[in-house]
């Protein structure tokens, strides 16, 4: 066997076992290599001060017992203070941290004139803020054409403009320090179609845009790290309190949670790309992955599944389903 056959052999061999790793992927390629070979949450995270938005479900309250179980100190927010104060006591129960070491502060994105106040009173508890994560925010279940425009408005100041608030009162004590992390838990709506959501999906956009060129204007302070995490399906109670087609119309879809990606995974996931300070972070398992990489380098092909999607969306939420109840097969309900 010559040396070139060799060379195509081992090639070969390497698109395989590469295509095997990628269709069994649950991130992206840079955040998995950091996962093997990066630094550790348990080394880089510990004794960080970590301000959670939307830390009373979810993504939020599980972030907050991953990062107490580091030993990082925490600021738990959101606008309901018996779940906060049970999300406080559960990371007491469960890891070294003291009484001292998590402040529950309340919280409400839509108030802007409140977010100065509070940061203020971060700081005045544990001196300085290491890392904020910027989680809180809703969903939306309802097509535009049959949504008022004022859940619009209701998104975008939810979702983008009190993010891009509470991040300009914390961003100047980073500025101060010269070092810190700003995290904003964006989604894969963020970068693809995303159909019966398109409220949600513009918020994201928009939280993309504006991080993504917030990130060179802060090219003078390198100590500051900013970071998108872009989940996909995740387990979690946030379709029960999303936005539909009126403003205090609640959801009366039935969430099902088959492809849904467990809340513990994506939160270590998240955990270690913020320990490796990757700018952005794709979480999610097939084959959403592979929809997003499509979107990014073959935007044709990603068109023509994107179309084929959607009507399965549409007819999922017309149903009496969520929107990604299913993509591949039927789900039966019972009628009550």
């Amino acid at each position: 066997m010559d040396l070139l056959s060799v060379v195509c052999y081992c090639l070969v061999f390497y698109v395989i076992v590469q295509s095997v790793r990628f269709f069994r992927a649950d991130a992206d390629f840079t955040l998995l290599w950091a996962e093997y070979l990066g630094n550790k949450p348990e080394t880089k995270l510990c004794k960080k001060v970590v301000w959670i938005t939307g830390a009373s479900t979810g993504i939020g309250e599980e972030l907050a017992y991953q990062l107490a179980k580091l030993g990082a100190s925490l600021v738990l927010s959101s606008r309901r203070e018996a779940e906060l104060q049970r999300v406080k006591q559960n990371c007491l129960d469960h890891s070294e941290l003291q009484e001292g070491d998590i402040l529950v502060l309340l919280l409400d994105l839509n108030e802007s004139s409140s977010h100065e106040a509070a940061t203020k009173s971060v700081i005045q508890h544990f001196g300085k803020i290491d890392i904020l994560v910027n989680n809180a925010g809703r969903t939306q279940r309802s097509l535009f054409l049959e949504t008022q425009l004022d859940v619009y408005k209701a998104i975008m100041q939810l979702n983008f403009l009190g993010t891009v608030s509470l991040t300009k009162c914390v961003l100047p004590y980073m500025v101060k320090q010269e070092k810190g992390q700003i995290v904003t838990v964006s989604s894969l709506a963020g970068l693809v179609a995303a159909p019966a959501s398109t409220g949600y999906a513009s918020s994201k956009h928009a939280l993309q845009g504006f991080f993504n060129s917030l990130r060179p204007e802060l090219a003078d302070y390198p100590g500051i790290v900013i970071s998108m995490v872009c989940p996909g399906l995740v387990h979690s109670n946030i379709v029960k309190s999303a936005f539909t087609e009126e403003i205090n119309k609640p959801v009366t879809k039935i969430s099902v949670e088959t492809l849904k990606m467990p809340t513990a995974r994506c939160v270590r996931l998240m955990l270690v790309g913020i320990a490796n300070e990757l700018k952005e972070m794709w979480i999610s398992e097939q084959p959403l992955l592979l929809y997003a990489y499509l979107w990014q380098y073959t935007p044709t092909w990603a068109w023509l599944i994107t179309n084929k999607v959607s009507v399965k969306r549409i007819k999922n939420l017309k149903s009496g389903l969520d929107a990604d109840a299913t993509y591949f097969g039927k789900i039966k309900v019972k009628a009550t």
